[in-house]
């Protein structure tokens, strides 16, 4: 038995196009009837997908009309449901972020990755706390980040963070830009790790903190850590699993 769809696209012109050739192909039963949430846009879709659809909880399969895709699927109007049947699905648990600053507590979830970023022409200073205990007293630079793995490929890796597995127990602490200490690199941490950042000198070197696409300025602390109570599925086309999309990203020129 086919399994009932719910459409979703970005607001591209091409996006859009697709999203009416879908529907003139499939039926749309609603976002609370589907089994599975058919999203037509890029990677950046892909993750508001993601977080749209937390509450339901439903499995996404998601079709590149963006530039890279790395989260998506081939673009193809026909034979959708055979490539659903046969689909990987790949489990996500997200960063949960508490940043606390000059304008109160905001929090948020991060599929990618929750990074700290410098907000003017010098460089941020913070401290970095993994499970209480300090780690680096002073990290001078132009931000730091904590990456997922289905993350690390994304933001984590152009700043020379390492690739992980999608299904390691790993989360990746990424400086960006960093120059004091001038030779650490970042760690490898455990998925139950807790990270805290204090920002020194916040009011000379203001900070954000951003969790996917959800920024908060002027901040003075941000706790990091994975949430395993909540959970996403996401599909690929056979023989193209997340997994598979990230070993190979380590064997690219």
């Amino acid at each position: 038995m086919a399994p009932a769809l719910h459409f979703v696209a970005a607001a591209s012109e091409d996006a859009q196009a697709a999203l009416a050739a879908m529907c003139r192909r499939h039926k749309d039963v609603g976002a609370d009837d589907a089994d599975i949430v058919v999203a037509l846009g890029g990677d950046g879709f892909m993750l508001q997908t993601l977080h749209n659809f937390l509450e339901r909880k439903k499995p996404i399969y998601g079709m590149n009309l963006g530039s890279v895709g790395f989260l998506m699927n081939e673009y193809r109007e026909e034979d959708l449901e055979q490539r659903l049947a046969a689909a990987e699905s790949a489990l996500l648990h997200p960063l949960r972020m508490r940043a606390a600053g000059k304008h109160g507590v905001t929090e948020a979830l991060a599929f990618n990755e929750v990074s700290l970023l410098r907000e003017t022409r010098q460089a941020a200073k913070i401290r970095i706390l993994v499970d209480g205990k300090p780690r680096i007293a002073e990290l001078i630079c132009d931000g730091v980040l904590v990456s997922t793995p289905a993350g690390s490929t994304a933001y984590n890796l152009s700043a020379h963070g390492p690739i992980l597995p999608i299904d390691a127990d790993l989360l990746a602490l990424t400086p960006i830009s960093a120059f004091r200490p001038r030779r650490w690199r970042g760690a490898l941490l455990s998925h139950r790790a807790r990270v805290r950042f204090e920002i020194l000198e916040a009011d000379k070197r203001p900070v954000s903190a951003v969790a996917d696409d959800l920024e908060a300025r002027d901040v003075t602390q941000v706790d990091v850590a994975e949430d395993r109570s909540i959970s996403m599925t996401m599909l690929f086309d056979a023989g193209h699993s997340l997994d598979e999309r990230i070993l190979a990203e380590q064997f690219v020129d």
